[in-house]
Formats: C-alpha cells, sequence, structure tokens
C-alpha cells in the first residue's frame, strides 16, 4: 500500500478535493435555496409570527 506524503488526512488529492469542494457547495447551494422557497411558500399559506 502506497503512502501519499503530501499529509492529507482524508487520502483525497488536491485536485479531488476541490472536485468535492465544488459538488458540495453547489449541493449546500441548492438545498438552501429549495428551503427558502418552501419558506416563502409556507409563510404565504399561513403566516407566522408578526
Amino acid at each position: 500500500m502506497q503512502h501519499d506524503s503530501s499529509g492529507s488526512m482524508t487520502g483525497l488529492t488536491e485536485n479531488e478535493a476541490k472536485e468535492f469542494n465544488k459538488v458540495f457547495v453547489s449541493s449546500f447551494i441548492l438545498f438552501t435555496a429549495v428551503a427558502a422557497v418552501a419558506h416563502v411558500l409556507a409563510w404565504m399559506w399561513r403566516p407566522w409570527g408578526i
């Protein structure tokens, strides 16, 4: 078994880590946008607070 001398805790190369980060950030933004739309729709249906 070969060990990477870069010191990465995940075992990913720098390019793999950047690709994973790009997918993670995109997914997070999409999830946040869907959640925001759901909250707006719920507010329009039955306002809460104020």
